[in-house]
């Protein structure tokens, strides 16, 4: 099996280009997904304020016995902090049991209120204090992202937004590519790949290469260049989500299963959403 592939952010960093999203996990669920997670290789692990599963996330990470530069930790600014990111970051960071955070996202622009140009400064200062290695952004149109380097001259070095094959975002992942920032993909699957798994070209995918659809949009995201964070808590799931290095997908392949975009957006709309 070939090794987990990772990615060089803009500013130096290295982040798995495949991590476990803990969305929707209480603090219960994610310390035995955590600890099924990393006992199969995954290294890189997705939380955010607004979870509430911060504290477990920090439990599971104290019992493993890997080293912490081993492991790359993303949490999130949520939306009624924009005008308190260090208070914010401090809480994470507490709850988490750690020194510094690997990645550190906006979870949301938030236009009606306006407050993410400042929220982004304060996120850059705590990144020149050590605290952050790496400061992003989550569900940022190219006009917010645009301010945010017009404003402050720091792009991010991550875009995470909603993206699978029913919503392939190409203009803004290819905008994200132009200006190096990274773009990675919540919701992968469709959220249970709902109108995804049942498609005739990932079921024919899938039996070509002896993989369930699951595995196949995930090495759709890979072989995109997209870095992907499926969430499961089920340690079946968890093992079979990272059982993906053995294949990778041609570029008719990857061609056909592009042909599936439909702009479907499954969350919110990041113009309107404010939490």
């Amino acid at each position: 099996m070939a090794n987990p592939t990772v990615i060089k952010l803009q500013d130096g960093n290295v982040m798995p280009q495949l991590g476990l999203g803990v969305w929707q996990a209480s603090n219960e669920e994610v310390i035995t997904a955590i600890q099924k997670a990393l006992e199969v290789g995954y290294r890189s692990i997705d939380t955010a304020a607004a979870y509430k599963n911060e504290e477990g996330v920090g439990k599971a990470l104290k019992n493993s016995a890997l080293n912490r530069e081993d492991l790359f930790i993303t949490t999130k600014l949520w939306n009624d902090n924009h005008k308190r990111p260090r208070e914010a970051l401090l809480d994470s960071l507490k709850k988490l049991q750690l020194d510094y955070i690997d990645l550190y996202l906006m979870h949301w622009p938030v236009p009606a209120i306006d407050h993410y140009v400042e929220a982004w400064k304060g996120m850059i200062e705590l990144q020149k204090e050590g605290l952050i290695k790496s400061i992003g952004v989550c569900n940022f149109q190219i006009h917010h992202l645009q301010r945010l380097i017009d404003e402050t001259g720091v792009a991010p070095v991550i875009n995470q937004i909603e993206l699978h094959p029913l919503m392939q975002q190409r203009q803004l992942h290819a905008w994200n590519a132009t200006h190096k920032i990274q773009t990675e993909s919540w919701s992968p699957l469709a959220q249970g790949g709902k109108g995804v798994f049942d498609q005739k070209i990932i079921r024919d995918l899938a039996d070509k290469y002896g993989k369930t659809p699951a595995q196949i949009v995930i090495r759709w995201h890979l072989d995109n260049g997209l870095v992907v964070i499926p969430k499961s808590v089920t340690p079946s799931r968890i093992a079979e989500n990272f059982d993906v290095w053995d294949f990778r997908l041609d570029k008719d392949e990857l061609g056909d299963i592009a042909k599936l975009d439909q702009g479907k957006r499954l969350g919110p709309d990041p113009d309107q959403f404010s939490g």
